[in-house]
């Protein structure tokens, strides 16, 4: 017969939603740091074509 789990702890939920916001905070800077260089021309990493305006 299905026995239903344990409840999860509100301490070790809050510690497993706190990792997993950090995460996306992370992504989020460094997204935000990559597209800083590239609008700057300052990235080593990324080679973007310059397009002509005329």
């Amino acid at each position: 017969m299905a026995v239903p789990k344990k409840r999860t702890s509100i301490s070790k939920k809050r510690i497993r939603k706190n990792i997993w916001k950090r995460k996306g905070y992370g992504a989020a800077l460094k997204a935000l740091s990559l597209g800083k260089s590239l609008s700057t021309g300052s990235s080593k990493s990324f080679f973007v074509r310059q397009t002509n305006k005329s």
